[in-house]
């Protein structure tokens, strides 16, 4: 009985978040039942996996029971009703621990939810409970295990997040990325990642390392499930002053719809794409040649080849600044790679900081001009498969100048290695037209797998 349980689990779990979604408004399934489903492979898979901070399997039930109760009653129902999703645990969630993966908040627990997580209350969502992250969101590696590459690293820092969508464990999720938290963990675990652009999902009551830099994203099965998430967190709120009024995105909307015609994407080789691994360039080679008259290559100017010193320099000054707290608090209990940043941060001149913060508009500039030729960049997510053994979190040198520019990205689990290692790849977008790549994305997932199955036959 056991074993037919865990399967019928595996089997409610592998639908997809929208397909979860339709189930739950008509009736066809109760939260309580997918909940439980949720629980059940976490009780299976996280002794291996250690993607949760925090789980109280009562308050997650009880939640699905409220939201049971509310459809029985005929009340309205949310975009997310029943559904359950994973926050990274530097993310604030009222009477529940928020410890930022540090021991100097071991115990705290917030008053308030962040706003991203009353979007998420007030749209029906299940809060399943906190995944782990690395000490503050920075580069230390975590507990957490790769579910689809034993002995690799997950990525950082919303490490937790990644494994635990990849592990089939929760159908969304919730991350952050300053140089590359989101898209790169996608890659290594073999999942979708997307980090809108910059200022698009409030950051209120999410853990402060670098203002000018951390933006909030979503990890997914597929790019629709992303972008039906992603739809629900987006929006102003006052706290943030990154976010502004505008009206609500229909991203899933976009993300289902085919494109009114078929995208053109730029490849471009990125800083640092000669030293990537050589399944990554052959993978990225052999797609753009596949795609045909659909996708150019295209060169960045020279200015790039500085954007990851850059973004570095604004993020070590701000971690400088924001963690000073915790400097104070813990110096010794802090990683040394927490450490090290901090004092490369003290060490920056005003002058080559507020200097720094005048690239992001310069580098966009050259991007806008690759933009004006095609619908999306097409780039590597990483330079390879994740890294062997745990003492790192792999690079995010194909992640960081979008980052810094403000540019919405996704990562798509395209490839594998010969030894069936997953590996990703990236598209990048116009800050402000997020729909618009997911179309893209969505619209190269469906190419992906029919030159899969072409290949197969």
């Amino acid at each position: 009985m056991a074993g037919k349980a865990a399967h019928k689990a595996d089997a409610l779990l592998a639908l997809g978040a929208v397909e979860l979604r339709d189930r739950l408004a008509s009736g066809a399934l109760t939260a309580r039942e997918l909940a439980g489903a949720c629980l059940d492979r976490i009780a299976r898979l996280e002794p291996e996996v250690q993607a949760f901070a925090y789980l109280d399997g009562e308050d997650v039930l009880a939640q699905a029971d409220r939201l049971d109760e509310r459809r029985r009653s005929g009340a309205p129902l949310g975009p997310l009703h029943g559904l359950p999703v994973a926050l990274k645990d530097v993310i604030d969630t009222a009477r529940m621990p928020t410890e930022n993966g540090t021991v100097l908040d071991r115990g705290r627990v917030p008053l308030k939810d962040a706003a991203l997580v009353a979007k998420l209350r007030g749209a029906g969502a299940i809060i399943l409970g906190k995944t782990v992250s690395t000490e503050l969101a920075y580069l230390a590696p975590s507990k957490t295990r790769n579910p689809r590459a034993p002995g690799r690293t997950p990525g950082g820092s919303s490490s937790g997040s990644a494994a635990a969508v990849a592990a089939g464990m929760v159908p969304l999720a919730v991350g952050t990325q300053t140089g590359g938290s989101v898209i790169r963990p996608a890659a290594y675990c073999g999942t979708v990642g997307f980090k809108p652009s910059f200022g698009a999902i409030p950051r209120t009551g999410v853990l402060v390392q670098s203002p000018t830099l951390d933006t909030v994203g979503v990890f997914a099965a597929s790019v629709a499930d992303a972008a039906m998430l992603a739809e629900v967190l987006c929006g102003h709120d006052p706290g943030d002053p990154a976010t502004a009024p505008a009206p609500s995105p229909r991203m899933l909307d976009l993300a289902q719809a085919p494109p009114p015609v078929l995208p053109t994407l730029a490849f471009v080789r990125l800083p640092g794409h000669e030293t990537a691994d050589p399944d990554m360039r052959a993978a990225m080679d052999e797609l753009a040649a596949a795609l045909g008259e659909r996708c150019f290559e295209a060169a960045l100017p020279t200015a790039f080849d500085e954007a990851a010193a850059v973004r570095e320099r604004i993020n070590f000054a701000e971690m400088a600044k924001f963690y000073y707290g915790y400097e104070k608090r813990g110096w010794d209990q802090l990683a040394p790679e927490t450490r090290a940043a901090i004092e490369a941060g003290k060490a920056v001149p005003a002058r080559d900081y507020i200097a720094a913060l005048d690239w992001p508009d310069v580098l966009y500039a050259g991007l806008e001009e690759v933009f004006e030729r095609c619908d999306a960049i097409l780039t590597a997510a990483a330079p390879g498969p994740a890294p062997e053994g745990y003492g790192s979190t792999g690079s995010s040198i194909f992640n960081g100048l979008f980052t810094l520019c403000g540019t919405p990205a996704v990562t798509l689990p395209a490839f594998q290695t010969g030894a069936g290692l997953p590996m990703g790849l990236q598209l990048v977008g116009r800050r402000g037209e997020d729909g618009r790549l997911l179309r893209t994305a969505a619209w190269l997932a469906r190419e992906l797998e029919a030159l899969q199955s072409e290949d197969a036959e």
